[in-house]
């Protein structure tokens, strides 16, 4: 059988595909990561890939003079959604995509949004073909707790694209999750992460924390308590995604995942 090909766009070290790339791979996909700020080439198309995950990043979705190959990105979302090629953006990634096919993001007006925040799903959500299994959670009782996420953001996506589909909004109203386009998603959260990258985040960060009155390491303890919650949590979106990208592609059907741990 052919492996599943997903083409990974990572834009700095720090941010790489981490437990969603763990994922994906034991979902059986291969994965074609691509550092476009080591040197790495970006592909005029998707027609070698079965779909697209776009990661993370602290430029902003709008920093294409800075950063030229996120011009190229959005170029590959536009090719992705026209060509019906399924496409995950996490973070920065969600926000290029969104401003790719028409929307816009800009700076939260109240401010970062940081550590592992409850997810909210809308009404939307529980039909949809990557996140609705995961919005069957959101139930507030205690046998079905929320859904927990990693946010980690100073942007916000503030108006989606023509047909855009809303997911989910954080507890204070920004947008969390979208479908984009009919095989466009993002999600603002980092399902892809633990304490380990959060605290070389909170390292980074920790200067201008600080003249925040911010206290990085709390959060960063409050994603390192969550781990179990997080690893049970967003697996499912992985092969939710692996799945979508089958069925688009054809691709022969895989065995199920072993159990993660």
């Amino acid at each position: 059988m052919d492996a599943l090909q997903l083409l990974v766009i990572e834009h700095e070290t720090q941010c790489p595909p981490a437990w969603l790339g763990e994922w994906l791979t034991e979902g059986g996909a291969e994965l074609d990561v691509r550092r476009p700020y080591a040197g790495d080439a970006l592909p005029a198309d998707l027609t070698a890939h079965d779909g697209m995950v776009v990661l993370g990043g602290e430029m902003g979705a709008n920093d294409d003079e800075a950063h030229p190959w996120l011009s190229r990105v959005k170029d590959l979302v536009r090719g992705a959604a026209g060509e019906g090629t399924p496409v995950l953006g996490i973070c920065l990634g969600h926000q290029l995509a969104a401003v790719a096919l028409g929307g816009e993001v800009e700076r939260n007006p109240a401010g970062q949004q940081i550590g592992v925040l409850d997810v909210g799903w809308t009404g939307a959500a529980a039909d949809d073909p990557l996140l609705g299994s995961l919005a069957a959670r959101a139930a507030t009782t205690a046998e079905r707790p929320a859904v927990p996420a990693v946010q980690w953001n100073m942007d916000v996506v503030t108006r989606l694209p023509p047909g855009a589909v809303e997911l989910a909004r954080a507890p204070t109203g920004e947008l969390q999750a979208a479908r984009l386009a009919t095989s466009v998603w993002g999600v603002q959260w980092h399902p892809e992460v633990g304490a380990e990258i959060i605290g070389a985040w909170a390292d980074h960060d920790r200067d201008d924390a600080q003249e925040r009155g911010v206290d990085l390491d709390a959060y960063v303890e409050q994603v390192a308590a969550a781990r179990e919650r997080l690893r049970s949590t967003w697996p499912e979106l992985a092969d939710r995604f692996t799945a979508i990208c089958r069925e688009a592609s054809g691709t022969a059907e895989r065995p199920e995942p072993a159990a993660r741990t």
